[in-house]
């Protein structure tokens, strides 16, 4: 390797290795609402500091290394502005991600990543030791921290349930239980969609409520109805079709079959389900689930799979994979009958 090509190595790496800071910086900003405060033009980091209660000058200093990676502008007498990047940490933008980066830079993950080299010397998950619990236990407890968590994934899943829709047929099904359905939003979506379909929304008594909100804000709510339980206990009988998005990926082998086969002995011998996932693909170009991946590791003690890993779990708990569709999002379907 010549020097050069050393140089531009040790650079790369340079700037992965203080990743962090940026993630960081991030975080701040979008738990301020500084792009929602730019929203209608350029402002002053005074006006800003005023505007979120902070420090003018620690506020400048982050404004100004965000600049530097193109999310802000600063102007030529010290005022920032809007760009590209920064208006996707717009509240309701499309495709705003500002809850999914509140979620990321908060102590809660971001501590459990931290915890990654116990991770990877024992096998268990970041949080737990980090916690002394499991995430959904700590919800129970801090009411905050679930809503941030679930605004979070919500504002991740918009452009995934339209994808989701445009890939697949719901039309031929009568009734839809939506396993671990979080604040519904997918199950809206295809409620929307398919105007003759029934659906369950099933999940913890905690995403219940919020669930019925986005189901009445959708005009479904005469459709839909909202159940609360354990899926390692049971699930809603009489489905035709079972959807779960990034439900497996949340849990180990052991505990994914369990909710599997709940699935399995519950539905009818004409049921369909739809395991909605990122799939982990061979080589080694980028990889958004390798790197989610990660955070499953460091935070649930989940896993992101590959495509023979989930007909694997499927076999056991006595499904058969029919088919994988990709979608024009990270996710793929995976639709798989009883065997």
């Amino acid at each position: 390797m010549t020097q050069s090509l050393k140089e531009d190595a040790a650079g790369t790496m340079l700037h992965l290795i203080t990743g962090f800071w940026l993630s960081q910086a991030i975080f701040v900003v979008a738990k301020l609402g500084i792009a929602d405060a730019l929203a209608d033009g350029p402002k002053g980091v005074a006006e800003l500091a005023h505007h979120t209660a902070t420090n003018e000058q620690a506020l400048y200093r982050v404004l100004r290394a965000l600049a530097s990676a193109g999310i802000f502008a600063e102007g030529a007498s010290g005022e920032f502005r809007l760009t590209p990047l920064a208006q996707v940490l717009q509240s309701g933008s499309a495709g705003s991600l500002r809850s999914y980066a509140i979620m990321s830079g908060e102590q809660w993950v971001w501590r459990s990543f931290g915890a990654l080299l116990h991770c990877v010397q024992t096998g268990q998950p970041g949080f737990e030791y980090v916690f002394r619990d499991h995430p959904f236990k700590f919800y129970k407890k801090n009411s905050e921290a679930a809503r941030i968590s679930m605004e979070g994934l919500t504002s991740r899943s918009a452009p995934e349930n339209a994808a989701v829709i445009s890939a697949y047929d719901f039309s031929g099904a009568k009734q839809i239980v939506d396993i671990g359905g979080g604040e519904g939003t997918l199950l809206a979506a295809i409620l929307v969609a398919t105007p003759m379909l029934r659906g369950i929304l099933f999940d913890v008594p905690l995403a219940a409520e919020r669930a019925r909100q986005h189901l009445d804000a959708a005009g479904v709510r005469s459709r839909s109805e909202v159940q609360s339980g354990d899926f390692f206990r049971s699930v809603p009988a009489g489905g035709d079709v079972y959807v779960m998005k990034k439900v497996i990926h949340d849990w180990n082998d052991e505990r994914a079959l369990a909710i599997l086969r709940n699935c399995r002995a519950f539905m009818p011998a004409h049921g369909r389900l739809l395991m909605i996932e990122l799939i982990v693909s061979s080589g080694n170009e980028p990889s958004f689930a390798k790197m989610l991946d990660l955070l499953m590791l460091t935070y649930l003690g989940g896993r992101e799979r590959t495509e023979g890993e989930y007909m694997s779990l499927l076999q056991s708990a006595g499904f058969r994979l029919q088919r994988v569709i990709p979608t024009a999002s990270p996710v793929s379907l995976m639709e798989a009958v009883p065997i």
